[in-house]
C-alpha cells in the first residue's frame, strides 16, 4: 500500500500543486503579520548539553511543565531520568492498549 500511495502521489504531481496561503487575508491573522508571536527570554533556564542534537526529551519535558502550569526548573533536567520515565509511560500505554 505504501508503494502504491507514493507512486500515485509522484505520478499525479500532487506535491507540485502548491497553494500558498495569504495569511493577511485571514481574519484572525492581520495583526500578527509583523509580529507572529511573543517571545519571552528567561535567564538560567535548563538547557540540553552543548553539542547534543537530541532535543526530543527537552521538548516533551517543557511541554509537560508548561501544560501543567509549572515553572521549568532551572537546575537542569535529567535527560536519563526523563528517558526512563517516558519509556515507562509508553510501555504502560502499550500494555493498556493491548488489553483492549
Amino acid at each position: 500500500m505504501a508503494k502504491i500511495l507514493s507512486s500515485y502521489i509522484d505520478i499525479s504531481g500532487f506535491l507540485d500543486q502548491k497553494v500558498h496561503t495569504d495569511w493577511s487575508t485571514i481574519e484572525a491573522y492581520p495583526d500578527k503579520m509583523g509580529n507572529p508571536f511573543d517571545v519571552q527570554y528567561i535567564e538560567g533556564i535548563a538547557q540540553q548539553t552543548i553539542g547534543s542534537l537530541n532535543c526530543g526529551l527537552f521538548i516533551a519535558a517543557y511541554a509537560e511543565y508548561l501544560s501543567d502550569g509549572l515553572k521549568v526548573p532551572n537546575d537542569g533536567l535529567d535527560a536519563g531520568l526523563l528517558h526512563k520515565r517516558y519509556a515507562a509511560l509508553l510501555w504502560k500505554y502499550g500494555e493498556a492498549k493491548a488489553q483492549k
